[in-house]
């Protein structure tokens, strides 16, 4: 669409509804699209000032990125019963609001457009059998870990009466993996060992036989973790290019809070074939 400028009353609003760390934020607003570096600013003055930086600049797509960052806190309710429900919606209703006010509207999905245009339809699908089977393991295992911030959502949102699910650790994310693999994988072997290195061995989180593959997922649990998270990830690919049926590690970093510092840095220096006298085995990094 190219650049619009963002009106100041906008950018405010947005940079008060919006809740998390300095690292947490920065990791949104350059995947939204902002524009860097962040702004040296304090947390109450940084969020606006990078948005209307956005609508400034003549390379960005400021609706697109005012629709990144909006994404998660307009689509994603808290349950209507919690304590979080009325703050959420009033903040909400002040998004929709300054948006209207300067002739802007929210779809939802992440798109904000002027008023009076309506988002562009979807392309009609080519049959009418569904969603197309993914053409290989590659391709099936790319939508459902990009996927898994999605596939969470209707667990931890539930109606009333249902119990809430929560994914806060390792475990919690590796079940919802599994559970979404079976339908499509015949073979998965959870936790089976590899052999040992270095006087010990580990447990793989998934081995898939028949595709000659391993998944490894790591849960961020915090800041100094989020600094180790490529010293284990080094230890376990020298266990498992020793593994008979591993020629293929996908090494899945899932990190809620977006405490990597620098998760393309992480993927340059891990990703690729890695060959030594005990084995081979091709590494693939992904951070949903």
């Amino acid at each position: 669409m190219g650049n619009i400028r963002l009106p100041r009353g906008v950018c405010a609003v947005v940079g008060q509804v919006l809740r998390g760390s300095h690292t947490t934020l920065n990791a949104l607003f350059e995947s939204a699209g902002a524009p860097g570096p962040p702004p040296s600013l304090s947390h109450a003055d940084k969020w606006k000032e990078w948005l209307f930086r956005a609508g400034m600049d003549p390379s960005v797509d400021s609706l697109a990125v005012l629709g990144n960052v909006l994404e998660e806190f307009m689509d994603a309710a808290p349950n209507e019963f919690s304590d979080d429900f009325e703050a959420w919606k009033t903040n909400r209703d002040r998004v929709v609001n300054v948006l209207e006010e300067n002739g802007f509207r929210y779809y939802r999905g992440g798109r904000v457009l002027p008023t009076g245009q309506m988002p562009e339809a979807p392309p009609a699908p080519s049959h009418s059998c569904g969603p197309a089977v993914p053409s290989g393991v590659d391709d099936l295992l790319l939508i459902l870990l990009k996927g898994l911030r999605r596939a969470m959502h209707p667990l931890t949102h539930r109606r009333k009466g249902a119990i809430t699910m929560s994914f806060s650790t390792e475990y919690d994310v590796q079940d919802l993996l599994h559970a979404l693999l079976r339908p499509w994988v015949a073979d998965i072997r959870p936790e089976e060992f590899t052999p040992s290195y270095a006087g010990s061995s580990t447990r793989m989180d998934f081995l898939l036989p028949a595709h000659r593959l391993v998944i490894e997922l790591k849960f961020v649990r915090d800041g100094t973790h989020a600094k180790k998270i490529g010293d284990e990830l080094i230890i376990d690919i020298d266990h498992y290019r020793r593994h008979p049926d591993c020629d293929a590690l996908w090494c899945v970093v899932f990190d809620p809070d977006h405490l990597l510092s620098n998760a393309g840095g992480l993927k340059t220096d891990l990703e690729g074939k890695r060959l030594t006298k005990d084995g081979t085995v091709n590494v693939k990094v992904l951070v949903p």
